[in-house]
């Protein structure tokens, strides 16, 4: 049996990169897996290589309120509540101060803040009692990338909650703990630096790495899960780096 066996989890943004993996290492560990994102085809594939008997996909934006509510509409209706929240949806792109614009601000804010915010609100009603949340911040929130200046007070504000839920919500038992991956070779990588770009982006971004490599997105799932399980049952309030050295040495 898997250290999650019989539980219930959800992930956001979940058909792709980090999300997919932690779904696919969630389920692995016993837990049925309830996955969000915008796109419906790519949560299908998704699904499948979950395991369809492990999976549930429910699309939606969560920076939509009710898309929020239909996701948890069905983990509801599943009746066994819910043990695992891992808020991993995000927005990014580039923008120097002086290229800021409204629109690029409030898309960052809406789905890094407000959505992470409505994400773990909404779902209050279902955690049981020992639940585990966790948040996915970023290295970017410490290290004054360029141009990423919107995306990593996004992150801050995700890791600033994560201190804040974790007080308000330790009564109850539930560990609320936040992540902070480093460059991680995902499919974001081309969103964000684009198709020409993205081969040289991770040339650069490994070379900045004293492990000298990118992430996986598995070693990041790895994370998720060991928070997920009560083999953290100590870890309170935290920000765990899985950066390769990045913001360390």
């Amino acid at each position: 049996m898997g250290q999650l066996e019989g539980k219930t989890a959800v992930v956001t943004g979940g058909g792709t990169g980090i999300g997919l993996a932690t779904a696919v290492r969630l389920a692995a560990d016993g837990a049925h897996v309830f996955i969000t994102g915008r796109r419906k085809t790519e949560l299908d594939v998704a699904v499948e290589t979950i395991g369809s008997a492990s999976a549930t996909a429910v699309a939606g934006d969560i920076s939509n309120l009710a898309d929020l509510d239909r996701l948890y509409d069905a983990v509801r209706a599943r009746g066994r509540g819910l043990d695992v929240v891992f808020a991993n949806a995000a927005s990014a792109s580039f923008a120097t101060l002086e290229q800021v614009t409204e629109e690029h601000f409030d898309q960052t804010f809406d789905v890094n803040v407000r959505g992470t915010l409505f994400t773990v609100q909404k779902a209050l009603p279902l955690l049981n009692d020992g639940a585990s949340v966790i948040l996915n911040a970023s290295t970017t929130a410490d290290n004054g990338t360029k141009a990423f200046g919107t995306y990593a007070a996004s992150k801050a504000a995700v890791r600033s909650y994560a201190r804040t839920w974790a007080n308000e919500l330790a009564p109850r038992g539930i560990r609320v703990n936040a992540i902070s991956p480093g460059p991680i070779d995902t499919p974001g990588i081309t969103a964000v630096f684009g198709e020409e770009n993205a081969d040289d982006a991770r040339v650069n971004l490994a070379a900045g790495l004293a492990i000298g490599r990118m992430g996986r997105p598995e070693e990041v799932a790895a994370l998720v899960a060991f928070l997920a399980s009560s083999e953290s049952s100590f870890i309170l309030g935290s920000n765990l780096y899985v950066d390769g050295g990045e913001n360390q040495v």
